[in-house]
């Protein structure tokens, strides 16, 4: 299911990461939900949420990595 805030976001996502980052992970999850509805665009088996998950997070790790500390920061760039 989309998420409507990112307060409705997993806990694994709010917990660890700065706010912007949770705003590109909500864009990119309710938009890859929207994109990937139809199972023949995803690979193998994976679910309409798993899928929309690991674009999310592709979405997030293109400006933020995780940290030693298990937190995501900002990419120096």
């Amino acid at each position: 299911m989309p998420y409507d805030s990112i307060s409705d976001l997993p806990a694994s996502v709010r917990d660890h990461t700065p706010k912007h980052a949770q705003e590109i992970y909500k864009e990119a999850y309710n938009s890859a939900w929207t994109e990937y509805k139809d199972p023949s665009d995803r690979r193998g088996d994976a679910s309409r949420e798993e899928t929309s998950h690991r674009v999310a997070w592709a979405a997030v790790k293109e400006k933020y990595e995780k940290g030693d500390d298990g937190d995501w920061h900002a990419k120096n760039h």
